[in-house]
């Protein structure tokens, strides 16, 4: 007579941890907690193609808005405006400090009203502002000389050619596009340390007030950034195209004027307060750096404008170099 055969025993469920698991949840439910990596890539092209979809989207119904972004990053504008704010802060405002210092008394004070203007500083940080230009007249003409005056001035080149480069950029002018004038980025910086003794007078409506000042000051601004684009881009691109990133570069400026009268003293005083002259310094660096945001974002923002078909046909302005690559 023939044994049975014994039955394999079998795991209770609650004696195995994946037993009791799989007793909780369904079949259906764990295969679904984890999806087949081809699950992951259909989604992921999926995904995807509504990017690109939306893309093209945006970019039919808002080109501008869409030109201008890929404009900006091309131009890098906070890479850029950095840069051109280390130039200003490291050779334009000791160019300053040295052509008061050689400037008839007149015109020093003059200066000193028009720095205190712009950035309207009162308390410690006019003193400190007062004491610099007081003792500048013999202490910079002994230690400088005329012939390190010069050297001071070639050296503020470097301001302007970075907004040289800039200017190109924002207008995709390639390198080749603008000859080397050396006079230019001379002419640039010594007007703009001109024009900066007027700033004073312009600001406060010439003793009426800001409700004249405020007017005034977006013109002025207009004017010289409207001057400032054509003489950096050796006359390549129209007057008329030049326009409107002129008066954006104005409008954001303009702003950033009224907001330092608030925010520049009070940030100035108490960097003197608590860490002394070196605070100062980062506070107007990083002035600089946001002033220059705005200048970068304005001359772009315009040039993208002024070459969009309906402008640019009224205002003569250039075929961006990547249509003409591909008309040509």
């Amino acid at each position: 007579m023939k044994a049975r055969p014994v039955p394999e025993e079998t795991p209770d469920d609650d004696d195995h941890p994946a037993g009791a698991v799989g007793a909780l949840m369904p079949s259906g439910k764990n295969a679904r907690s984890a999806p087949h990596p081809s699950w992951w890539r259909t989604r992921s092209r999926a995904a995807t193609a509504e990017a690109r979809r939306l893309k093209h989207r945006a970019e039919s119904r808002f080109p501008v808005v869409t030109n201008a972004a890929e404009r900006m990053l091309a131009v890098d504008i906070f890479d850029s405006a950095t840069r051109l704010a280390a130039q200003c802060f490291l050779t334009a405002v000791p160019l300053l400090f040295v052509l008061a210092s050689f400037a008839p008394q007149a015109v020093r004070e003059q200066l000193v009203a028009s720095v205190r203007a712009v950035f309207g500083l009162n308390g410690a940080a006019s003193e400190q502002l007062n004491d610099i230009f007081a003792g500048s007249h013999g202490d910079f003409q002994n230690a400088v000389g005329l012939v390190g005056a010069v050297m001071v001035l070639l050296s503020a080149t470097a301001v302007s050619r970075a907004m040289q480069r800039l200017c190109k950029r924002a207008w995709e002018i390639p390198r080749k596009g603008v000859r080397i004038a050396v006079w230019r980025w001379l002419v640039w910086i010594a007007i703009w340390i001109c024009l900066l003794a007027l700033q004073g007078p312009v600001r406060n409506g010439f003793g009426l007030g800001l409700w004249l000042g405020i007017p005034l000051t977006l013109v002025f601004q207009t004017l010289v950034w409207w001057w400032s684009q054509h003489l950096l881009l050796g006359g390549l691109v129209g007057w008329l195209a030049l326009l409107p990133g002129a008066v954006f570069t104005a409008v954001g400026l303009t702003a950033l004027s009224i907001t330092a009268r608030f925010y520049m003293p009070i940030a100035l005083n108490r960097a003197l307060d608590e860490f002394g002259s070196a605070g100062s310094v980062f506070v107007l660096l990083s002035w600089l750096i946001v002033v220059c945001v705005a200048v970068a974002v304005g001359i772009t923002t315009g040039a993208v404008l002024a070459q969009e078909p309906f402008l640019a046909r009224r205002l003569g302005s250039p075929t961006p170099s990547r249509l003409g690559a591909e008309q040509g």
